[in-house]
């Protein structure tokens, strides 16, 4: 059993980054999104002690954000490869269809990149027996501007002009604020196509959180999942954005960070008002999500982030994408499973995942917390 064990570790190893059929039929099609920023692929294979599969059984299912997606499919062929006998299904929609489903308890958990509304949460208190549903803090990352201009390999954007593209007036590449901020740069006299979430989405409410918080009266919107701007086209999920601005001169659009490095697309630098424009990686992200603060309460982890930071090396379009559980009223029949597997993405191993996928780990004093919460989950 031992032998048969390591076996099967070496082969997770080996194969962490090829997901299973099921999953990626319900993300991108064939499309491989694991590889790092820098585009390397890497993954770890947990070692043994590392995932505690205590009384883990069954099927488990979920569903949520797909900007989370390559991150859960990482921790599910590991988790899968160490648990013999339980599969851990998710279905990588959008946050919004992640709730909708938590609240309609066809789920043992969902994730959302952003945190539950309280309209939201009193929703929860149907299918969380004698509790509520709370926001676990697991993975984290940058948001990344995708663009596509022929003859253009390098682009730099401040909150203002990002916010007077995707609000559709600034119309063309060389357009002056663009030409201003990209000093030397030969920039086209190509149409802008600006591609967002057409469907609700957390990583549209993220980008239009730090947009209200730093463009000033160039974005008028209320953060929210929909999206609010005119003009514009929209796709279906991250990947749906991403393929759109690979096939299209002249587009930008905004994703999770690893679909811009597995399809090598070129993102914006941007423009904080520290000394240099700041990349997008795991690395910049970090810093900005190590500012982060609990606003929750109770086994609530829900965090505030700073969108208007100028910490030099700090890149602020981030989201944290959390899970969601009941922290009382689990189905029986689901709540082992849940447990263990969300011990194992909040464990050392389960974090180290993300930071060599293009994703940010969750700062330890938050993560301590999370690991406590899951301990507590009934």
């Amino acid at each position: 059993m031992k032998l048969q064990r390591k076996n099967m570790l070496r082969a997770s190893a080996l194969g962490a980054l090829v997901v299973s059929g099921a999953l990626v039929l319900t993300a991108c099609g064939s499309d491989d999104n694991t590889k790092t920023a820098d585009g390397t692929t890497k993954a770890s294979a947990p070692a043994a002690g590392d995932v505690k599969c205590d009384d883990a059984k069954g099927k488990l299912l979920a569903s949520g954000s797909s900007a989370q997606k390559n991150a859960v499919d990482l921790w599910v062929k590991n988790y899968m490869a160490a648990c013999s006998g339980v599969e851990v299904n998710y279905k990588s929609s959008s946050s919004g269809e992640g709730i909708v489903a938590f609240n309609q308890g066809t789920v043992g958990f969902a994730g959302s990149d952003s945190a539950l509304k309280p309209e939201a949460v009193e929703e929860s208190k149907k299918i969380c027996t004698g509790g509520q549903g709370v926001n676990l803090p697991m993975v984290g990352g940058p948001i990344a501007l995708g663009f596509n201009i022929s003859g253009v390999d390098k682009l730099n954007l401040d909150a203002a002009t990002i916010a007077n593209i995707f609000n559709d007036k600034i119309k063309k590449w060389d357009d002056e604020a663009i030409k201003k901020l990209n000093p030397g740069v030969t920039l086209p006299s190509t149409p802008i196509q600006h591609f967002h979430r057409s469907e609700d989405s957390g990583t549209t409410e993220n980008l239009g959180k730090y947009l209200k918080a730093t463009a000033g009266d160039a974005w008028p919107y209320e953060p929210a999942k929909k999206w609010p701007a005119p003009g514009g086209l929209g796709a279906s999920n991250s990947s749906g954005v991403a393929t759109q601005v690979k096939q299209v001169d002249g587009a930008i659009g905004y994703f999770e960070l690893s679909y811009a490095s597995a399809q090598g697309i070129k993102t914006v630098d941007l423009n904080t008002g520290a000394a240099a424009p700041v990349k997008a990686s795991s690395e910049t992200a970090s810093k900005a999500i190590a500012a982060a603060k609990v606003a929750g309460t109770g086994s609530d982890l829900a965090l505030k982030l700073d969108y208007t930071t100028k910490a030099e090396g700090a890149y602020p379009i981030v989201l944290v994408t959390y899970e969601i559980v009941c922290d009382k009223g689990n189905k029986a029949e689901t709540l082992p499973t849940v447990k263990s597997f969300l011990n194992y993405t909040a464990s050392d191993a389960g974090q180290k995942v993300l930071s060599e996928n293009g994703y940010a780990p969750i700062p330890a004093e938050i993560n301590a917390k999370v690991r406590e919460v899951i301990k507590s989950l009934s």
